[in-house]
């Protein structure tokens, strides 16, 4: 259900997409259904970054704090197209920095 919703990004499944972050106890769903999407874009026929790149700039930008580090995990699982494209769009979207803001030393 996860990985259909990312691949739609209708404004229902963003909506849907928001709830299940917002609860910590589905966080290994999202997560899941992340990978399978990822997984699926990598095997198609046709790679579509600009789409990967606005699924991961859309996600890192509503994405809440505690999920930042597993969703650059998950973009960095593997060195395939794919998760380079997603990787640029959550790099994009500034949420990890957001997240985790660099010390001032």
């Amino acid at each position: 259900m996860v990985a259909d919703s990312l691949s739609g990004m209708s404004d229902e499944n963003r909506s849907w997409l928001k709830l299940l972050m917002d609860n910590p106890a589905s966080d290994d769903t999202l997560l899941d259904g992340l990978h399978l999407y990822l997984d699926r874009q990598a095997e198609a026929r046709l790679l579509n970054t600009l789409k990967l790149q606005k699924c991961g700039e859309w996600l890192g930008n509503e994405a809440p704090a505690r999920l930042q580090m597993r969703l650059m995990e998950a973009a960095k699982a593997s060195q395939h197209a794919a998760h380079a494209a997603f990787r640029e769009g959550l790099v994009a979207s500034g949420g990890l920095e957001r997240a985790y803001p660099k010390a001032n030393i």
